[in-house]
Protein backbone atom coordinates (compact mmCIF):
# COMPACT_ATOMS: atom_id res chain seq x y z
CA UNK A 1 0.00 0.00 0.00
CA UNK A 2 1.56 3.28 -1.09
CA UNK A 3 1.33 6.68 0.57
CA UNK A 4 0.60 9.84 -1.44
CA UNK A 5 1.34 13.16 0.22
CA UNK A 6 1.52 16.66 -1.31
CA UNK A 7 3.91 18.24 -3.79
CA UNK A 8 4.82 21.71 -2.54
CA UNK A 9 7.74 23.92 -3.53
CA UNK A 10 9.39 21.28 -5.67
CA UNK A 11 9.27 18.26 -3.37
CA UNK A 12 6.95 15.81 -1.69
CA UNK A 13 5.61 17.00 1.65
CA UNK A 14 4.18 14.66 4.25
CA UNK A 15 1.09 15.91 6.05
CA UNK A 16 -0.86 15.25 9.22
CA UNK A 17 -2.92 12.31 10.34
CA UNK A 18 -5.96 12.73 8.08
CA UNK A 19 -5.96 10.34 5.12
CA UNK A 20 -8.37 8.82 2.60
CA UNK A 21 -8.16 5.39 0.98
CA UNK A 22 -7.35 4.79 -2.68
CA UNK A 23 -8.85 1.73 -4.35
CA UNK A 24 -8.35 -0.29 -7.49
CA UNK A 25 -11.96 -0.13 -8.73
CA UNK A 26 -11.51 -3.28 -10.78
CA UNK A 27 -10.78 -5.47 -7.76
CA UNK A 28 -12.23 -3.39 -4.94
CA UNK A 29 -8.92 -3.67 -3.09
CA UNK A 30 -7.40 -0.69 -1.30
CA UNK A 31 -4.03 0.03 -2.87
CA UNK A 32 -2.93 3.17 -1.06
CA UNK A 33 -3.86 6.19 0.96
CA UNK A 34 -3.63 9.91 0.33
CA UNK A 35 -2.97 12.69 2.80
CA UNK A 36 -5.78 15.20 3.28
CA UNK A 37 -4.58 18.76 3.75
CA UNK A 38 -5.55 20.93 6.67
CA UNK A 39 -5.39 24.72 6.67
CA UNK A 40 -1.69 24.61 7.48
CA UNK A 41 -0.90 22.73 4.29
CA UNK A 42 -3.15 25.07 2.30
CA UNK A 43 -1.21 28.04 3.66
CA UNK A 44 2.14 26.39 2.85
CA UNK A 45 1.14 25.62 -0.72
CA UNK A 46 -0.17 29.13 -1.35
CA UNK A 47 2.86 30.72 0.32
CA UNK A 48 5.20 28.68 -1.90
CA UNK A 49 3.24 29.73 -4.99
CA UNK A 50 3.17 33.38 -3.92
CA UNK A 51 6.93 33.42 -3.37
CA UNK A 52 7.56 31.75 -6.74
CA UNK A 53 5.32 34.26 -8.51
CA UNK A 54 7.68 37.10 -7.63
CA UNK A 55 10.14 35.80 -10.22
CA UNK A 56 7.99 33.57 -12.45
CA UNK A 57 5.53 36.37 -13.18
CA UNK A 58 8.42 38.43 -14.60
CA UNK A 59 10.06 35.56 -16.48
CA UNK A 60 10.50 35.92 -20.22
CA UNK A 61 8.05 34.41 -22.66
CA UNK A 62 10.94 32.45 -24.17
CA UNK A 63 11.71 30.88 -20.79
CA UNK A 64 8.10 29.83 -20.25
CA UNK A 65 7.85 28.49 -23.78
CA UNK A 66 11.05 26.49 -23.46
CA UNK A 67 9.90 24.86 -20.22
CA UNK A 68 6.48 24.11 -21.67
CA UNK A 69 8.07 22.40 -24.67
CA UNK A 70 10.24 20.32 -22.33
CA UNK A 71 7.18 19.38 -20.26
CA UNK A 72 5.35 18.42 -23.43
CA UNK A 73 8.13 16.01 -24.39
CA UNK A 74 8.16 14.44 -20.91
CA UNK A 75 4.39 13.94 -20.87
CA UNK A 76 4.57 12.32 -24.30
CA UNK A 77 7.40 10.04 -23.16
CA UNK A 78 5.46 9.02 -20.02
CA UNK A 79 2.02 8.72 -21.59
CA UNK A 80 1.81 4.97 -20.97
CA UNK A 81 2.74 5.38 -17.30
CA UNK A 82 0.20 8.18 -16.92
CA UNK A 83 -2.50 6.07 -18.56
CA UNK A 84 -1.75 3.12 -16.31
CA UNK A 85 -2.06 5.34 -13.23
CA UNK A 86 -5.41 6.62 -14.50
CA UNK A 87 -6.66 3.09 -15.07
CA UNK A 88 -5.39 1.80 -11.73
CA UNK A 89 -7.16 4.47 -9.66
CA UNK A 90 -10.13 5.47 -11.83
CA UNK A 91 -10.91 2.15 -13.52
CA UNK A 92 -11.23 3.22 -17.16
CA UNK A 93 -9.55 1.12 -19.84
CA UNK A 94 -5.95 1.76 -20.80
CA UNK A 95 -7.01 2.79 -24.32
CA UNK A 96 -9.49 5.28 -22.91
CA UNK A 97 -6.87 6.60 -20.50
CA UNK A 98 -4.35 7.02 -23.33
CA UNK A 99 -6.94 9.08 -25.19
CA UNK A 100 -7.41 11.23 -22.09
CA UNK A 101 -3.67 11.85 -21.83
CA UNK A 102 -3.55 12.80 -25.50
CA UNK A 103 -6.34 15.37 -25.13
CA UNK A 104 -4.54 16.88 -22.16
CA UNK A 105 -1.28 16.92 -24.09
CA UNK A 106 -2.97 18.95 -26.82
CA UNK A 107 -3.61 21.74 -24.30
CA UNK A 108 0.08 21.64 -23.31
CA UNK A 109 0.91 22.03 -26.99
CA UNK A 110 -1.48 24.98 -27.21
CA UNK A 111 0.32 26.58 -24.23
CA UNK A 112 3.64 26.17 -26.05
CA UNK A 113 2.40 28.98 -28.33
CA UNK A 114 2.28 31.43 -25.43
CA UNK A 115 4.45 34.16 -27.04
CA UNK A 116 1.91 34.44 -29.82
CA UNK A 117 -1.11 34.06 -27.52
CA UNK A 118 -0.04 36.94 -25.29
CA UNK A 119 0.51 39.47 -28.06
CA UNK A 120 -1.09 42.81 -27.24
CA UNK A 121 -2.60 45.49 -29.44
CA UNK A 122 -1.09 48.79 -30.50
CA UNK A 123 -2.66 51.87 -32.06
CA UNK A 124 -0.40 54.71 -33.12
CA UNK A 125 -1.45 58.36 -33.08
CA UNK A 126 -4.90 57.88 -31.52
CA UNK A 127 -4.60 61.60 -30.76
CA UNK A 128 -1.86 64.06 -31.58
CA UNK A 129 1.41 62.47 -30.36
CA UNK A 130 -0.60 59.92 -28.34
CA UNK A 131 -0.33 56.14 -28.75
CA UNK A 132 -2.40 53.41 -27.08
CA UNK A 133 -1.44 49.82 -26.50
CA UNK A 134 -2.57 46.90 -24.38
CA UNK A 135 -0.87 43.92 -22.74
CA UNK A 136 -2.13 40.93 -20.78
CA UNK A 137 -0.48 40.25 -17.43
CA UNK A 138 -0.75 37.27 -15.05
CA UNK A 139 -3.03 37.32 -12.02
CA UNK A 140 -0.69 35.76 -9.44
CA UNK A 141 -1.48 32.56 -7.50
CA UNK A 142 -4.33 30.63 -9.09
CA UNK A 143 -5.94 27.37 -7.99
CA UNK A 144 -7.59 24.49 -9.83
CA UNK A 145 -10.03 22.01 -8.29
CA UNK A 146 -10.57 18.98 -10.50
CA UNK A 147 -12.81 15.87 -10.58
CA UNK A 148 -12.08 12.15 -10.45
CA UNK A 149 -13.31 11.27 -13.93
CA UNK A 150 -10.42 12.79 -15.92
CA UNK A 151 -7.45 12.94 -13.53
CA UNK A 152 -4.96 13.64 -16.33
CA UNK A 153 -6.93 15.70 -18.86
CA UNK A 154 -8.99 18.13 -16.80
CA UNK A 155 -6.05 19.44 -14.72
CA UNK A 156 -4.22 19.91 -18.04
CA UNK A 157 -7.12 22.06 -19.19
CA UNK A 158 -5.98 24.48 -16.48
CA UNK A 159 -2.38 24.51 -15.30
CA UNK A 160 -0.44 24.57 -18.62
CA UNK A 161 -2.27 27.70 -19.78
CA UNK A 162 -2.15 29.34 -16.34
CA UNK A 163 1.57 28.72 -15.87
CA UNK A 164 2.49 29.71 -19.43
CA UNK A 165 0.66 33.00 -18.82
CA UNK A 166 3.00 33.68 -15.88
CA UNK A 167 0.85 32.56 -12.94
CA UNK A 168 1.78 30.06 -10.26
CA UNK A 169 -0.61 27.20 -9.62
CA UNK A 170 -2.03 25.16 -6.74
CA UNK A 171 -3.85 22.04 -7.97
CA UNK A 172 -6.33 20.24 -5.72
CA UNK A 173 -7.07 17.00 -7.60
CA UNK A 174 -9.67 14.45 -6.61
CA UNK A 175 -8.59 12.45 -3.59
CA UNK A 176 -9.92 9.33 -5.37
CA UNK A 177 -7.17 9.28 -8.04
CA UNK A 178 -4.34 11.71 -7.19
CA UNK A 179 -1.30 9.83 -8.50
CA UNK A 180 -1.41 11.28 -12.02
CA UNK A 181 -1.14 14.83 -10.68
CA UNK A 182 1.83 13.89 -8.51
CA UNK A 183 3.63 12.44 -11.54
CA UNK A 184 2.82 15.56 -13.57
CA UNK A 185 4.37 17.71 -10.84
CA UNK A 186 7.58 15.69 -10.90
CA UNK A 187 7.71 15.90 -14.70
CA UNK A 188 7.35 19.68 -14.51
CA UNK A 189 10.28 19.84 -12.10
CA UNK A 190 12.30 17.67 -14.46
CA UNK A 191 11.37 20.05 -17.29
CA UNK A 192 13.02 22.89 -15.39
CA UNK A 193 9.98 24.61 -13.85
CA UNK A 194 11.14 26.57 -10.78
CA UNK A 195 10.11 25.29 -7.37
CA UNK A 196 6.76 26.58 -6.16
CA UNK A 197 5.33 27.40 -9.59
CA UNK A 198 3.26 24.18 -9.66
CA UNK A 199 2.03 22.62 -6.42
CA UNK A 200 -0.27 19.68 -5.75
CA UNK A 201 -2.41 19.90 -2.62
CA UNK A 202 -4.32 16.70 -1.92
CA UNK A 203 -7.41 16.94 0.21
CA UNK A 204 -11.15 17.20 0.62
CA UNK A 205 -13.57 20.03 1.41
CA UNK A 206 -11.15 21.50 3.96
CA UNK A 207 -8.57 22.12 1.23
CA UNK A 208 -11.18 23.38 -1.22
CA UNK A 209 -12.66 25.91 1.17
CA UNK A 210 -9.20 26.94 2.31
CA UNK A 211 -8.28 27.84 -1.27
CA UNK A 212 -11.59 29.58 -1.93
CA UNK A 213 -11.14 31.92 1.00
CA UNK A 214 -7.36 32.39 1.00
CA UNK A 215 -6.50 36.08 0.48
CA UNK A 216 -3.47 35.31 -1.70
CA UNK A 217 -5.36 33.22 -4.27
CA UNK A 218 -6.40 35.41 -7.20
CA UNK A 219 -8.52 32.97 -9.22
CA UNK A 220 -10.12 29.54 -8.95
CA UNK A 221 -11.16 27.16 -11.73
CA UNK A 222 -13.31 24.08 -11.11
CA UNK A 223 -14.91 21.17 -12.92
CA UNK A 224 -17.47 18.97 -11.17
CA UNK A 225 -21.14 18.73 -10.25
CA UNK A 226 -23.51 21.68 -10.53
CA UNK A 227 -24.23 22.15 -6.80
CA UNK A 228 -20.51 22.25 -6.00
CA UNK A 229 -19.79 24.45 -9.04
CA UNK A 230 -22.33 26.97 -7.79
CA UNK A 231 -20.78 26.89 -4.30
CA UNK A 232 -17.30 27.33 -5.78
CA UNK A 233 -18.35 30.28 -7.91
CA UNK A 234 -20.30 32.05 -5.19
CA UNK A 235 -17.69 31.54 -2.47
CA UNK A 236 -14.71 32.50 -4.61
CA UNK A 237 -16.52 35.54 -5.99
CA UNK A 238 -17.56 36.64 -2.50
CA UNK A 239 -13.88 36.61 -1.53
CA UNK A 240 -12.85 38.80 -4.46
CA UNK A 241 -11.52 36.08 -6.75
CA UNK A 242 -12.03 35.46 -10.43
CA UNK A 243 -13.99 32.22 -10.68
CA UNK A 244 -14.74 29.72 -13.43
CA UNK A 245 -16.80 26.69 -12.40
CA UNK A 246 -18.04 24.08 -14.85
CA UNK A 247 -20.93 22.00 -13.54
CA UNK A 248 -22.96 18.96 -14.43
CA UNK A 249 -24.75 17.87 -17.55
CA UNK A 250 -27.61 15.93 -19.02
CA UNK A 251 -26.51 15.58 -22.62
CA UNK A 252 -29.15 14.72 -25.22
CA UNK A 253 -28.58 13.05 -28.57
CA UNK A 254 -31.47 13.73 -30.94
CA UNK A 255 -31.97 11.15 -33.69
CA UNK A 256 -34.22 12.15 -36.60
CA UNK A 257 -36.11 9.58 -38.69
CA UNK A 258 -33.77 10.05 -41.66
CA UNK A 259 -30.58 9.33 -39.67
CA UNK A 260 -28.32 6.41 -40.52
CA UNK A 261 -29.56 3.88 -37.98
CA UNK A 262 -26.27 2.03 -37.59
CA UNK A 263 -24.23 5.21 -37.14
CA UNK A 264 -26.69 6.56 -34.59
CA UNK A 265 -26.75 3.33 -32.59
CA UNK A 266 -22.95 3.05 -32.59
CA UNK A 267 -22.65 6.65 -31.44
CA UNK A 268 -25.22 6.29 -28.67
CA UNK A 269 -23.49 3.22 -27.24
CA UNK A 270 -19.98 4.68 -27.52
CA UNK A 271 -20.94 8.02 -26.00
CA UNK A 272 -23.26 6.56 -23.38
CA UNK A 273 -21.07 3.79 -21.99
CA UNK A 274 -17.49 4.88 -22.67
CA UNK A 275 -15.64 5.30 -19.38
CA UNK A 276 -18.68 3.68 -17.70
CA UNK A 277 -20.66 6.86 -18.37
CA UNK A 278 -18.44 8.85 -15.99
CA UNK A 279 -17.98 11.77 -18.38
CA UNK A 280 -19.50 15.24 -18.22
CA UNK A 281 -19.93 14.98 -21.99
CA UNK A 282 -21.46 11.49 -21.96
CA UNK A 283 -24.73 11.03 -23.78
CA UNK A 284 -27.24 10.06 -21.11
CA UNK A 285 -30.48 10.69 -23.05
CA UNK A 286 -31.28 9.63 -26.62
CA UNK A 287 -34.28 11.49 -28.03
CA UNK A 288 -35.78 9.24 -30.70
CA UNK A 289 -37.96 11.28 -33.06
CA UNK A 290 -40.92 9.75 -34.87
CA UNK A 291 -40.96 6.27 -36.30
CA UNK A 292 -37.23 5.55 -35.88
CA UNK A 293 -37.69 4.85 -32.17
CA UNK A 294 -38.43 1.10 -32.16
CA UNK A 295 -35.66 0.20 -34.61
CA UNK A 296 -33.20 2.49 -32.81
CA UNK A 297 -33.91 0.92 -29.42
CA UNK A 298 -33.43 -2.57 -30.88
CA UNK A 299 -30.14 -1.57 -32.53
CA UNK A 300 -28.79 0.04 -29.35
CA UNK A 301 -29.88 -2.91 -27.19
CA UNK A 302 -28.12 -5.38 -29.49
CA UNK A 303 -24.85 -3.47 -29.16
CA UNK A 304 -25.22 -2.94 -25.41
CA UNK A 305 -25.57 -6.67 -24.74
CA UNK A 306 -22.24 -7.28 -26.50
CA UNK A 307 -20.17 -4.85 -24.38
CA UNK A 308 -17.41 -6.63 -22.47
CA UNK A 309 -17.14 -5.42 -18.87
CA UNK A 310 -14.00 -5.99 -16.82
CA UNK A 311 -10.90 -4.45 -15.24
CA UNK A 312 -9.51 -1.46 -17.07
CA UNK A 313 -6.06 -3.04 -17.30
CA UNK A 314 -7.41 -6.04 -19.26
CA UNK A 315 -6.93 -5.30 -22.98
CA UNK A 316 -10.13 -7.23 -23.75
CA UNK A 317 -12.23 -4.89 -21.60
CA UNK A 318 -14.48 -2.36 -23.34
CA UNK A 319 -16.07 -0.85 -20.22
CA UNK A 320 -14.48 -0.75 -16.79
CA UNK A 321 -15.88 -0.38 -13.27
CA UNK A 322 -17.23 2.66 -11.48
CA UNK A 323 -14.79 4.63 -9.37
CA UNK A 324 -15.94 3.70 -5.82
CA UNK A 325 -18.36 1.37 -4.09
CA UNK A 326 -20.33 4.40 -2.89
CA UNK A 327 -20.77 5.66 -6.44
CA UNK A 328 -21.73 2.16 -7.56
CA UNK A 329 -24.50 2.10 -4.95
CA UNK A 330 -25.73 5.52 -6.04
CA UNK A 331 -25.95 4.57 -9.72
CA UNK A 332 -27.64 1.25 -8.92
CA UNK A 333 -30.28 3.16 -6.97
CA UNK A 334 -31.23 5.00 -10.17
CA UNK A 335 -31.71 1.70 -11.97
CA UNK A 336 -33.91 0.48 -9.13
CA UNK A 337 -35.83 3.75 -9.12
CA UNK A 338 -36.29 3.87 -12.88
CA UNK A 339 -37.76 0.39 -12.94
CA UNK A 340 -40.10 1.27 -10.06
CA UNK A 341 -41.17 4.48 -11.80
CA UNK A 342 -42.40 2.56 -14.84
CA UNK A 343 -39.65 3.02 -17.40
CA UNK A 344 -39.06 -0.02 -19.60
CA UNK A 345 -35.81 -1.75 -18.56
CA UNK A 346 -34.48 -3.08 -21.86
CA UNK A 347 -30.99 -4.13 -20.68
CA UNK A 348 -30.33 -4.63 -16.94
CA UNK A 349 -26.69 -4.22 -15.91
CA UNK A 350 -27.17 -4.98 -12.21
CA UNK A 351 -26.38 -8.66 -12.53
CA UNK A 352 -23.08 -8.32 -14.35
CA UNK A 353 -20.39 -10.69 -13.08
CA UNK A 354 -16.68 -10.28 -13.80
CA UNK A 355 -14.51 -13.38 -13.48
CA UNK A 356 -11.93 -13.22 -10.66
CA UNK A 357 -13.14 -9.75 -9.57
CA UNK A 358 -16.11 -10.41 -7.28
CA UNK A 359 -15.47 -7.28 -5.22
CA UNK A 360 -14.95 -4.84 -8.08
CA UNK A 361 -17.24 -1.85 -8.47
CA UNK A 362 -19.09 -3.11 -11.53
CA UNK A 363 -22.42 -2.19 -13.04
CA UNK A 364 -23.11 -3.41 -16.53
CA UNK A 365 -24.41 -1.10 -19.26
CA UNK A 366 -28.10 -0.41 -18.66
CA UNK A 367 -30.71 0.75 -21.15
CA UNK A 368 -34.16 2.19 -20.40
CA UNK A 369 -36.91 2.98 -22.91
CA UNK A 370 -40.08 5.05 -22.50
CA UNK A 371 -38.43 7.34 -19.98
CA UNK A 372 -40.58 10.26 -18.89
CA UNK A 373 -39.07 13.69 -18.25
CA UNK A 374 -40.52 13.70 -14.72
CA UNK A 375 -38.49 10.63 -13.68
CA UNK A 376 -35.26 10.87 -11.67
CA UNK A 377 -33.67 8.87 -14.49
CA UNK A 378 -34.16 11.94 -16.67
CA UNK A 379 -33.86 14.88 -14.28
CA UNK A 380 -30.68 13.87 -12.41
CA UNK A 381 -27.09 13.58 -13.59
CA UNK A 382 -26.50 9.89 -12.91
CA UNK A 383 -22.86 9.79 -14.03
CA UNK A 384 -22.86 6.09 -14.76
CA UNK A 385 -23.59 3.52 -17.49
CA UNK A 386 -27.33 4.20 -17.69
CA UNK A 387 -28.79 5.34 -21.01
CA UNK A 388 -32.37 6.59 -21.29
CA UNK A 389 -34.52 6.68 -24.40
CA UNK A 390 -37.08 9.48 -24.55
CA UNK A 391 -39.51 9.45 -27.46
CA UNK A 392 -40.57 12.64 -29.24
CA UNK A 393 -43.22 12.88 -31.93
CA UNK A 394 -41.62 15.70 -33.93
CA UNK A 395 -38.40 17.63 -34.39
CA UNK A 396 -40.01 20.62 -32.67
CA UNK A 397 -40.90 18.50 -29.64
CA UNK A 398 -37.29 17.30 -29.42
CA UNK A 399 -35.91 20.85 -29.57
CA UNK A 400 -38.34 22.01 -26.88
CA UNK A 401 -37.37 19.08 -24.66
CA UNK A 402 -33.63 19.78 -24.90
CA UNK A 403 -34.01 23.53 -24.42
CA UNK A 404 -36.28 23.06 -21.40
CA UNK A 405 -33.61 21.04 -19.59
CA UNK A 406 -31.70 23.11 -16.98
CA UNK A 407 -28.33 21.80 -18.19
CA UNK A 408 -26.64 23.01 -21.38
CA UNK A 409 -23.26 21.31 -21.65
CA UNK A 410 -23.29 19.28 -24.87
CA UNK A 411 -25.78 17.91 -27.36
CA UNK A 412 -25.83 16.10 -30.69
CA UNK A 413 -28.09 15.67 -33.69
CA UNK A 414 -28.03 12.70 -36.04
CA UNK A 415 -29.58 13.37 -39.44
CA UNK A 416 -28.87 13.37 -43.17
CA UNK A 417 -30.77 16.64 -43.65
CA UNK A 418 -28.47 19.66 -43.85
CA UNK A 419 -31.36 22.08 -43.38
CA UNK A 420 -32.47 20.35 -40.19
CA UNK A 421 -28.88 20.35 -38.94
CA UNK A 422 -28.48 24.07 -39.61
CA UNK A 423 -31.76 24.81 -37.85
CA UNK A 424 -30.65 22.70 -34.87
CA UNK A 425 -27.38 24.63 -34.58
CA UNK A 426 -29.27 27.91 -34.49
CA UNK A 427 -32.13 26.94 -32.18
CA UNK A 428 -30.53 24.69 -29.60
CA UNK A 429 -29.64 26.34 -26.27
CA UNK A 430 -26.52 24.34 -25.47
CA UNK A 431 -22.88 25.40 -25.39
CA UNK A 432 -21.32 22.61 -27.48
CA UNK A 433 -23.14 21.02 -30.42
CA UNK A 434 -22.31 17.97 -32.51
CA UNK A 435 -23.81 17.13 -35.89
CA UNK A 436 -23.44 13.38 -36.43
CA UNK A 437 -20.76 13.57 -33.70
CA UNK A 438 -21.96 12.43 -30.27
CA UNK A 439 -19.32 14.08 -28.03
CA UNK A 440 -18.52 17.57 -29.38
CA UNK A 441 -15.47 18.39 -27.24
CA UNK A 442 -13.52 21.26 -28.86
CA UNK A 443 -9.83 20.92 -29.63
CA UNK A 444 -7.36 22.89 -27.55
CA UNK A 445 -7.31 25.99 -29.75
CA UNK A 446 -11.03 26.53 -29.17
CA UNK A 447 -12.55 26.66 -25.68
CA UNK A 448 -14.69 24.22 -23.67
CA UNK A 449 -17.78 25.49 -21.89
CA UNK A 450 -21.48 24.84 -21.50
CA UNK A 451 -24.52 27.03 -20.90
CA UNK A 452 -27.18 27.36 -18.22
CA UNK A 453 -26.56 25.25 -15.08
CA UNK A 454 -23.52 23.61 -16.67
CA UNK A 455 -21.24 26.63 -16.23
CA UNK A 456 -20.80 29.49 -13.78
CA UNK A 457 -18.57 32.41 -14.69
CA UNK A 458 -17.89 34.58 -17.70
CA UNK A 459 -15.24 32.38 -19.34
CA UNK A 460 -14.90 28.97 -20.93
CA UNK A 461 -11.88 26.80 -20.13
CA UNK A 462 -8.57 26.37 -22.04
CA UNK A 463 -8.09 27.79 -25.52
CA UNK A 464 -8.40 31.56 -26.06
CA UNK A 465 -10.83 31.92 -23.16
CA UNK A 466 -8.31 30.19 -20.90
CA UNK A 467 -5.66 32.77 -21.77
CA UNK A 468 -8.12 35.55 -20.98
CA UNK A 469 -9.22 33.93 -17.72
CA UNK A 470 -5.66 33.60 -16.41
CA UNK A 471 -4.60 37.13 -17.41
CA UNK A 472 -5.93 40.64 -17.06
CA UNK A 473 -5.66 43.41 -19.58
CA UNK A 474 -3.67 46.57 -18.96
CA UNK A 475 -4.04 49.51 -21.36
CA UNK A 476 -1.29 52.13 -21.70
CA UNK A 477 -1.83 55.58 -23.22
CA UNK A 478 1.40 57.44 -23.87
CA UNK A 479 2.38 60.85 -25.15
CA UNK A 480 5.84 61.83 -26.33
CA UNK A 481 5.81 65.31 -27.77
CA UNK A 482 8.58 67.56 -29.00
CA UNK A 483 6.33 70.51 -29.79
CA UNK A 484 7.23 72.49 -26.67
CA UNK A 485 5.81 72.88 -23.19
CA UNK A 486 2.19 71.90 -22.57
CA UNK A 487 -0.46 74.32 -21.33
CA UNK A 488 -3.48 73.82 -19.11
CA UNK A 489 -6.37 72.48 -21.19
CA UNK A 490 -9.70 71.30 -19.69
CA UNK A 491 -11.05 69.85 -22.92
CA UNK A 492 -11.31 66.10 -23.45
CA UNK A 493 -8.61 65.18 -26.05
CA UNK A 494 -10.32 65.06 -29.42
CA UNK A 495 -7.57 64.62 -31.96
Amino acid sequence: MHQIDHYINGSSLAAGDRTAPIFDPGTGVQTGQVSLADQGEVDRAVAAAAEAFQSWGRSSLSTRQRIMFAFRELVAAHRQELAELVSAEHGKTIDDALGEVQRGLEVVEFACNIPHLLKGDFSEQVSTSVDTYSVRQPLGVVAGITPFNFPAMVPMWMYPVAIACGNTFVLKPSEKDPSVSMLAARLFTEAGLPDGVFNVLNGDATAVNGLLTHPDVAAVSFVGSTPIAQHIHETASAHGKRALALGGAKNHMVVLPDADLGDAADAAVSAGFGSAGERCMAISVVVAVGDIADDLVDAIAKRVREIRVGPGQDPRTEMGPLVTSQHLGRVRSYVDGGEAAGATLVVDGRDVAVDDCPDGFYLGPTLFDHVDTSMDLYTDEIFGPVLSIVRAATYGDAIELVNRNPYGNGTALFTRDGGAARRFQQEIEVGMVGINIPIPVPLSYYSFGGWKQSAFGAHAIYGPDGVHFYTRQKVMITKWSSTGPASVDFRFPAG
